[in-house]
């Protein structure tokens, strides 16, 4: 579970610009989508191109809602899900 959190920090940071920092103070109740302007509609298909890549996970559009990217806590356990299958 690091593993995949450690990734999504790292998808996260990568992929809308964000200070490595800031990316290190995240925790399971930090707000994502909606409360991030950097994660808007086009950067969400871009973040979740990377975590397939990096997860080698396949994640199915109809898998795709605003609960899974919520919180960094949602979009962790979700790509856990994933790749732990």
């Amino acid at each position: 579970m690091d593993q995949v959190e450690d990734t999504v920090r790292a998808v996260l940071r990568d992929v809308l610009s964000l200070d490595a920092g800031r990316v290190a103070g995240f925790d399971a109740d930090t707000e994502l989508f909606g409360a991030l302007p950097e994660l808007d509609s086009m950067a969400v298909a871009g973040v979740l191109t990377e975590l397939e890549d990096r997860l080698g996970i396949v994640i199915d559009d109809d898998e795709v809602d605003g609960e899974m990217l919520e919180t960094f806590g949602a979009l962790t356990r979700f790509a856990a899900g994933k790749a732990l299958v």
